[in-house]
């Protein structure tokens, strides 16, 4: 999948409606998302927040940013007029 599931506003407004009482199960269910969904965005909110153990959103964005930056470094560059495919 070239784009991570749903977007953080979505996500919020998600964890807004858990956190102003709502089940868990009615917002997914109203919404058209997985429980299972929820309650893995509720607990990394938690962690990012301070108040759970783990690592957080930033910290597990660092191996990835950099994976991905070695391998744009590893990649041959293309010469002029050569196609890169």
């Amino acid at each position: 999948m070239g784009r991570r599931g749903y977007p953080p506003e979505f996500r919020r407004r998600v964890l807004d409606l858990v956190e102003a009482g709502r089940a868990v199960a009615d917002v997914a269910r109203d919404l058209g998302i997985s429980d299972q969904s929820v309650y893995t965005w509720r607990r990394q909110d938690r962690i990012d927040r301070g108040v759970e153990a783990g690592l957080t959103s930033a910290e597990k964005a660092e191996p990835v940013a950099a994976k991905r930056r070695i391998a744009q470094l590893e990649r041959p560059e293309t010469q002029p007029g050569q196609r890169d495919w």
